[in-house]
Formats: structure tokens, sequence, C-alpha cells
């Protein structure tokens, strides 16, 4: 394929990661607004932030195996036709029920949007794989930024138009993002047989998802013993349990249960896990942080988190390079440390009743650093461990294992800050620091023991 035209797709794959990962943080700074107009309380707050996260998660397994069987093209196109009908539902919605059910339509058209993106881009440069690792950095980079600045264009906009601007925006991003895919994305054949759908593994897989995060979100609310939660747990068990069995005995699996087997598979996917649970974990809480405690305005809160913003362009471009000539685990390895130091600064001197922005910058600054260095390669990690014709499947199971980890960590982090006095907010942040500086350094070890010198896997699949 042509240099241009393989630019083009890679900014048409883009722009459904930086709708994807925009509303993943856009919203943060707008929920104390939320829950003020909505009168909704922190744990229905939770749910808007969660309930995206649910729908995302729930159905990628089912997307990444849509892609497989009906073609990455049609699914992606499908995505950003869902996504721009939530976004206007969101718009609009006149409470906090159905702004969460909006939410979580929102994220089933982001399942639909990142597994396919990314095996667009395996398939575009599946005999290229340098060109694949800086591929993967620069679309990584679209989505990083977006994150980033996500509380910087939420303040923005909620104070110039009002919260419900931050869903108006999706709009034309959406349309041009279809728009693009219709001109440069070609229809993508499958290298082998289509595969039956797993209609037995798809639905386990979606009631032991929701079954599983709902109860984690509402352990908080109802506490741990509750029948509601513990009910839940129960149910998660045994869907599990069954979608194990089924996709061991499947002749066509939603979710291949080999792909484990390969080495670099679950060391990379644990260290998704790990990035999500801190990141969006610490992002919830900071927003609760800089307006009730710090009395910040939402565009100065959102202002703050610009740091964000920066390293991860520099740091997403730099892992593609360092991937080319170390492989995946170098900046894995690197990018674990350097995310554990940004969350270890925060929490020992950007965090107080009275911390200025410059105690919070050096921590600000490196969370991101790690991440941009470590999660492009997490990903190329991934995509080169298995077939090509199972790429979409692989970066489902990555993506729904990166967002059960977020959910969880805004469950449990924002227990933490649940409670009004100022005293608490703070305590609950510095125990979410140490843990997130934690799971960062025990990513840093996954990679030294988990991945293969230079990213190659010890036994690779032909493509």
């Amino acid at each position: 394929m042509k240099t241009t035209p393989s630019l083009a797709i890679l900014l048409a794959c883009s722009f459904a990661f930086i709708i994807v990962q925009l509303d993943v943080t856009i919203v943060n700074v707008a929920l104390p607004e939320i829950g003020r107009e909505l009168r909704a309380g922190v744990d229905q707050l939770q749910w808007v932030v969660d309930a995206y996260t649910l729908g995302f998660a729930v159905f990628l397994l089912s997307a990444g195996a849509m892609g497989d069987r009906f073609g990455s093209r049609s699914v992606f196109l499908a995505g950003f036709a869902l996504f721009t009908a939530a976004s206007l539902a969101c718009a609009v919605a006149p409470d906090a029920s159905l702004l969460n059910l909006a939410r979580a339509v929102q994220g089933i058209g982001a399942a639909l949007l990142v597994p396919s993106s990314l095996a667009i881009l395996n398939a575009v440069y599946a005999h290229d794989r340098p060109m694949l690792a800086k591929a993967i950095a620069w679309w990584t980079a679209a989505g990083g930024v977006s994150i980033a600045a996500g509380p910087v264009l939420g303040g923005l906009l909620m104070s110039a138009l009002g919260w419900r601007s931050i869903f108006w925006v999706n709009v034309p991003i959406c349309i041009i993002g279809f728009w693009l895919t219709l001109r440069v994305v070609p229809k993508l054949h499958h290298d082998g047989p289509a595969r039956a759908f797993d209609v037995p593994g798809q639905l386990l897989a979606v009631v032991a998802l929701t079954a599983f995060i709902g109860a984690v979100i509402e352990i908080h609310a109802l506490g741990l013993t509750h029948a509601a939660v513990l009910g839940g747990l129960a149910v998660a068990l045994v869907a599990g349990a069954l979608f194990l069995r089924v996709e061991r005995r499947s002749a066509a699996p939603m979710l291949p249960l080999q792909l484990f087997s390969q080495r670099g598979f679950t060391p990379a996917v644990l260290f998704g896990v790990f990035v999500n649970f801190a990141y969006y974990g610490v992002i919830f809480v900071l927003s609760f942080y800089l307006q009730k405690v710090r009395g910040f305005s939402v565009l100065h809160a959102g202002l703050i988190f610009l740091p964000l913003t920066g390293t991860f362009i520099f740091s997403n471009i730099a892992s593609g390079w360092l991937q080319a000539r170390t492989g995946s685990r170098t900046p894995m390895i690197i990018g674990g440390l350097i995310g554990a130091s940004g969350y270890a600064l925060l929490g020992l001197f950007g965090i107080s009743d009275h911390a200025g922005f410059w105690a919070m910058l050096p921590g600000l600054a490196l969370i991101p650093a790690g991440m941009g260095l470590a999660v492009p390669a997490m990903t190329t990690a991934i995509l080169a461990s298995v077939e090509r014709s199972k790429a979409g499947t692989a970066s489902a199971v990555l993506n729904t294992a990166r967002q059960v980890g977020g959910a969880m960590g805004v469950a449990v982090y924002g227990a933490l800050v649940a409670a009004p006095a100022s005293a608490a907010i703070l305590r609950g942040i510095e125990v979410a620091m140490t843990v997130s500086t934690a799971l960062l350094l025990l990513g840093a070890l996954l990679a030294v023991y988990g991945i293969a010198p230079h990213g190659a896997p010890a036994t690779r699949p032909a493509n």
C-alpha cells in the first residue's frame, strides 16, 4: 500500500481513538456541575464515568470477534455511527439515569471502534513491523493526548457553554472520522476461513463482565456484604466459569484461550490493567480534590491537567523509536518506572490543602511520560504474539482488561474520597497514590520477566 493512503488510514483510525479516549476523561471536571443540575450524588456520578467504561469493557470481546468475522471496516463504521447517536442522547439527557444509559451506549460504540481500528492498522502494516510499531505509537499518541486534554477541554467548554457541550463536541469529530473511513479505508479480506459467530460465548462474556464491574462499583454504596453485591459477584463467577467451559469446547471460540499461552500476551494484558486502574482512578479523585478541597473553578481545575498533554505526545513518539531499536520490553520497563515515580512524587509533594501547581507539576508530567512509553509497546507486544487474523480479538482482550481495570480504579479510588471532609479526601488520595505507585512498579517487574527480549514471542505464529 502506498505511503499517502496508509497515512490517511492512520488518521482515520486515530480519529476513532481520539473520540474514545476523550470521553473517558472529559466528563471528570464536569461531574460536580452535572451533580448540581441533575441532583445526583457521588454514587450516581461514578456511574457517569463507569457506565461508559462498562459498555466499553463488556462489548469489546464481542466487537473484536465481529471485526474478525464481518470485517473490520464495517464494524469501524458502525462504531462511529453508534457513538454519534449516543453522544446526542447524552447532550439532551434530562436526568442522571438517562445520561448514564446513553453513556453505556457510547461505551458500546467505543468498543466497536477500538479493536477494529487496531485490526485495520495491523493489516495495513502487516509486512512492516517497525512501521507498525510507529503507527501504533502515533495512534496511541492521539488517544493519549485526547485523554490528557479531556479535563482541559472539558473545563473550557464547561465555563463557556455548560456541561452538555462536552457531548456535542463529539458529533463533528465522529462525522469526520466516518467520512474519512469511507474514502480511504479499503475492505480488508480475512486471511483464513470465516469463523462462526460464538453466540453462547458472547452472551456469557457480557453477563460475567456486567455483573462483576457492576458489583465492584456498588461496593461503596451498598457495602461488600449487601445481597446485590454478593449476588453480582456470584453471577460473575458462575458466568465466567461457564464462559471458559464454552470457549474450551467451541470449534470457533470468541476468545481462543491459546492466546494466553503466547509469551508476552498475559503479562502485557496485566500491565494494561495496572496502568488503567491507576490512571483512571487518579484522574477521577484529582478532579474532586481540585474542586472540593482546593476550591478551584472548573476551568482552573481543567487547566491544571494541561501538563498531562505535552508529555504524552513526546513519550508516545519516543516509544515507537525505542521499540524499533530494542523491542517492546525496554519501553515497558522504563515507562512503568517513570509512571511509578510520577505517582510517588504527586502523593508526597503535590497533594495537600495548600500545595501549589508547581508542587504537582513533576508528578503530572512523569505519569503520562511513563504511560506514553509503555502503552504503545504493550499494544505492539500483544499484536506481535498472535496471527494477523486474530488481531481484532487480541486487541479486544487487551482493551477489555484495561477497561475493567479503569472501572475498578474509579470505583475503588472513588470510595476513598466519598467522605465530605477535606481531611478524609486527602487521606484517600494519599492511599490512591501509594497503590498506584506499587501497581506501576509491579507492571515494570512483569515486563522484566514476562516480555521476551526484543519483543519477540517465544514461538511466533505464522501470519
